[in-house]
């Protein structure tokens, strides 16, 4: 049975699979201001998405993203950037608050070059993930403030995409240059590529032929390159990122550990079953009534 990981076009059937109630008249951009305690505990599975996102939310310390293998649950406060198309999933607590804004290119149909192109922040391989100090969200809250006063005017969300724009490029032009992560060793630069591939192919790819043959190199050369640089076989990335979802499918949803297996791209449950006891040390079912 072939997971099938859902693909949200539209972004009103995004918000849809979500707890939140709101809704778009425009299709092409979304406004969402986040508050605390807004709808219950939200755990999303994995999926993509067809457009744009931006994020900047705060007292996070409990929420959790998924689109790497570091455990982030001390966030505390965080701006995120999403081109369409990556596989994503996420664990939100209902204390953490803050501004979500989906849109698509059409928004800047003005604009010549793709987004993905004038702001390298929307890197079409992962999501742009930034810590931020609380005293850089509240300064960063008033440009969002700025975005969401025109979108609540139901005639000015062109205004609202202005806006938007113009905070992009203040971002691209100041903030990346002073938080943005320099790779320069050659094989940091591979890991980090690697890294980025696996985050959205874990699903469908499990071998190390598949990503080495997606960057070029020998499965030989980036395995060993990979444990150069990280101390750590190229497969465990794989499946610890196989596990971090497997974790949040157990934890936070009533699927069956049948069902979670076929989700997953597990031929048959006894398969994921064998592959989750072998590297927690549990198995499955013992790990959700452990919770």
């Amino acid at each position: 049975m072939k997971a099938i990981i859902p693909y949200y076009d539209d972004i009103n059937d995004f918000i849809a699979s979500t707890s939140l109630r709101n809704r778009t008249n425009d299709p092409d951009f979304y406004c969402l201001r986040l508050q605390k305690n807004d709808g219950n505990i939200v755990y999303k599975p994995p999926f993509r998405r067809g457009f744009y996102f931006v994020g900047l939310l705060t007292n996070a310390e409990n929420t959790r993203i998924s689109f790497d293998d570091t455990h982030v649950n001390d966030l505390d406060s965080l701006l995120v950037f999403q081109a369409p198309g990556l596989m994503y999933s996420f664990y939100r607590d209902c204390s953490t608050h803050g501004y979500f804004i989906y849109f698509k290119q059409q928004c800047f149909s003005y604009l010549k070059p793709p987004l993905d192109t004038e702001f390298s922040f929307f890197d079409i391989q992962q999501t742009g993930f930034y810590r931020i100090s609380q005293e850089k969200f509240k300064e960063l809250a008033m440009p969002f403030e700025d975005i969401f006063a025109a979108y609540e005017k139901t005639d000015r969300h062109r205004v609202a995409s202005l806006k938007l724009l113009t905070l992009l490029y203040e971002l691209r032009d100041g903030f990346t240059n002073d938080w943005q992560q320099k790779v320069t060793h050659p094989n940091q630069a591979l890991l980090k590529k690697f890294i980025a591939l696996v985050n959205t192919n874990y699903i469908e790819k499990r071998k190390i032929e598949d990503y080495a043959k997606m960057l070029f190199v020998s499965p030989n050369h980036l395995s060993q390159a990979i444990k150069s640089v990280s101390g750590k076989n190229a497969l465990s990335f794989i499946n610890e990122r196989l596990l971090t979802e497997a974790k949040s499918f157990i934890r936070y949803t009533e699927f069956s550990i049948a069902e979670i297996a076929y989700k997953l791209n597990f031929s048959d449950p006894t398969h994921f079953g064998k592959f989750f006891k072998k590297n927690v040390g549990s198995t499955p079912l013992e790990f959700r009534e452990s919770k």
